[in-house]
């Protein structure tokens, strides 16, 4: 079995008056945040206040840059071209990478948001686009891309650090896509059920998927939304489970 892996988590959400998520409590559980950048969601003090967490629980502190798109949460694909979409990804990189130096800390990677990232699984020039606008951000960024796709494979070629994230409570397509939100199985909400999903692919190395037989993916690094109801909970549940069978949490960023 796998002994070691990070438990990630997308944070810093909230806008304005409008709260969403316990950012306190998850930053108590996970390795690494995924921090957003004021594009799908987020504000300045919202990014401050949340680096400021972080590095005050040592988590290990990633970019989150997603759609600009409140309204829709980062979950629709805003058609574009791709050369903005990467001068839109710079931008949200530097603005987070900017409140960090006031917060005391560092952002140390990048992991693209919501439709973003589902489309830049699949789509090599809008990969292309994110990985090139890392590149030139900061090349010392490293890319946390979801197992198996395009994204993944883009990074390589440029030559960035990437490594590998899978999803605790998200359903897999035998493409090992994510199952779209709204359709059958593409929610798992029971922290157990989640939990020992995971403790069978750290076993086996094999994903489970709604479509066919189970699929082989690498993880460095499972995610947990945190903007759901029982986020917390799950997290809890997944880092007690995962450390009673030998498994160290520990940020995959760290030597």
């Amino acid at each position: 079995m796998t002994r070691r892996i990070d438990l990630n988590s997308d944070l810093g959400e909230s806008f304005g008056p409008w709260s969403m998520g316990d950012d306190a409590t998850m930053l108590s559980i996970v390795s690494s945040a995924n921090i957003a950048c004021g594009g799908h969601a987020s504000d300045p003090e919202t990014m401050f206040k949340t680096l400021q967490l972080a590095h005050e629980n040592g988590v290990t502190i990633g970019a989150h840059p997603g759609y600009n798109d409140r309204e829709g949460f980062g979950r629709r694909v805003i058609p574009m071209p791709t050369q903005d979409v990467g001068r839109m990804v710079a931008a949200q990189i530097g603005a987070l990478q900017a409140l960090s130096k006031m917060a005391g800390t560092q952002v140390s990677y990048v992991k693209p948001h919501g439709a973003l990232a589902n489309l830049a699984s699949v789509d090599r020039d809008v990969a292309d686009a994110i990985i090139s606008a890392v590149a030139t951000v900061d090349p010392a960024l490293k890319v946390l891309a979801i197992s198996g796709m395009q994204l993944e494979q883009s990074a390589r070629d440029a030559g960035l650090p990437v490594f590998s994230e899978i999803f605790a409570d998200r359903g897999y397509l035998s493409s090992g896509q994510l199952v779209p939100r709204g359709q059958d199985g593409a929610m798992i909400h029971d922290p157990d059920e989640a939990s020992d999903r995971l403790l069978k692919f750290l076993e086996t190395g094999l994903m489970p998927v709604i479509d066919g037989d189970p699929i082989p993916l690498d993880a460095h690094s499972i995610c947990v939304h945190g903007d759901s109801d029982g986020a917390v909970a799950m997290a809890r549940m997944i880092h007690q489970k995962l450390s009673a069978a030998g498994v160290s949490i520990t940020g995959f960023c760290d030597p």
